[in-house]
């Protein structure tokens, strides 16, 4: 062996005569599952914050038009009215929204953008969270499975219903969102 060919096994992880990734390459694989786990439950905190009326100003969200950016975007503006009083703000709204929508919202800390609060808000940013648990399901499985440990029966099980239940998440998410 070469020792180009010795330094790709070390970086690969997978030892000649073995299927499967080395220790090396397991670890890498579990930290970038937790990553591509974990990250969309990250961005899904400030959302659920402003959904909840953890921050931002309740009020209410008049939605005045809604333009198509092409590929299934599109770009809504409207009017919201502080609970508390004052002038209405013109304000990006949500793109899932439609123009003549009038609805509960919560303004943003920085006051340019106005979201859906109540069940409708804590559904659609709940979305990404059930992508997060979604993708976590199996990982203990697989661990177990690598170390060769009991308990891997069950583990599947619990991944799977755990599986699931992140895609039902999303998918009232995303339902609650149009």
């Amino acid at each position: 062996m070469g020792v180009m060919s010795e330094f790709a096994d070390v970086l690969t992880g997978v030892t000649p005569g073995r299927r499967g990734p080395g220790l090396f390459g397991k670890i890498i694989l579990i930290v970038l599952w937790l990553t591509v786990s974990v990250m969309p439950v990250y961005f899904a905190v400030p959302a659920l914050r402003l959904a909840t009326g953890q921050v931002g100003t309740p009020g209410t969200l008049t939605v005045k038009s809604c333009v198509a950016l092409g590929q299934g975007r599109y770009d809504c503006k409207g009017t919201f009215r502080p609970d508390s009083g004052g002038p209405a703000i013109a304000v990006d709204a949500s793109p899932d929204s439609d123009a003549g929508d009038v609805e509960r919202a919560q303004l943003t800390p920085e006051g340019d953008r106005a979201e859906p609060t109540g069940v409708k808000g804590v559904l659609a940013a709940l979305a990404l969270v059930g992508v997060g648990l979604g993708g976590l399901g199996y990982l203990p499985y697989v661990i177990l499975y690598w170390l060769r440990l009991p308990g891997r029966r069950f583990a599947a099980i619990a991944g799977a219903v755990l599986t699931a239940a992140g895609l039902l998440l999303a998918v009232a998410g995303v339902g609650a969102s149009l």
